[in-house]
């Protein structure tokens, strides 16, 4: 059987090859009816989340049945405001910045895992948790390694954006602070649920549920999208 950790970086690497000939190739037409069904599939996994904790508790009073349909409307808003500014960014801005905002964003999810795995197994009394209530993985350590990643890849990215070297360096870390945003966010809510992945759909394979793929990417686009 193969490693977890094994796994899920041969999946992420696969989804990633599969992201950028997608977006580096895809007419403007399909782009957003493509973020569409994405929103679709990431608002059903929610909706299904939220109905799961709601069973947990019974009858509710009116003022927690308001609660939840406020906690909703802003889950619903936040996912889909948040990818759909991924198809206006393509729209405004071509495929490329569009490449560049998720590249940005998802390679800071990686320096993170990266940093905060191998901190954890090098320093003696292990890594300094960031919110060990709400995602115990997540790290200070891991934080600055998102940060690098996104810097990095930001970099790179210069040829191809026009970027000036110091806009480039604030997009990254721009991207690195609120891709952890927003994954601390869904991680907040899923300890809520009770549950660890978001799979209740059981589309991905080793990286959790639909959800977790998007996390990352609620906040980012729409701070980046206005910060160019």
């Amino acid at each position: 059987m193969m490693n977890p950790v094994a796994k899920r970086t041969f999946t992420g690497l696969l989804v990633g090859a599969i992201v950028i000939c997608a977006v580096l190739f895809a007419p403007k037409v399909a782009i957003r009816p493509v973020v569409a069904c994405l929103i679709a599939l990431a608002v059903v996994e929610y909706a299904l989340l939220l109905k799961k904790k709601v069973s947990t508790l019974g009858i509710m009073t009116p003022m927690r049945s308001l609660g939840f349909a406020i906690l909703a409307t802003l889950g619903f808003t936040l996912i889909a405001g948040g990818l759909w500014m991924l198809a206006e960014t393509a729209m405004a801005y071509g495929n490329v910045m569009l490449l560049y905002i998720i590249a940005i964003v998802k390679f800071s999810d990686v320096g993170g895992f990266a940093f905060g795995l191998s901190s954890a197994k090098l320093m003696k009394d292990g890594n300094h948790k960031m919110c060990p209530t709400i995602s115990p993985n997540k790290s200070w350590e891991g934080m600055a390694g998102s940060i690098f990643a996104s810097c990095l890849v930001s970099c790179c990215f210069m040829p191809a954006t026009g970027f000036a070297f110091p806009k480039a360096l604030a997009f990254g870390v721009a991207a690195a602070i609120v891709g952890t945003v927003g994954d601390l966010v869904e991680s907040k809510f899923k300890r809520w649920v009770g549950v660890k992945d978001s799979s209740t759909m059981k589309i991905t394979n080793g990286m959790g549920g639909f959800l977790d793929m998007f996390d990352s990417l609620l906040i980012a686009p729409a701070v980046l999208y206005f910060f160019i």
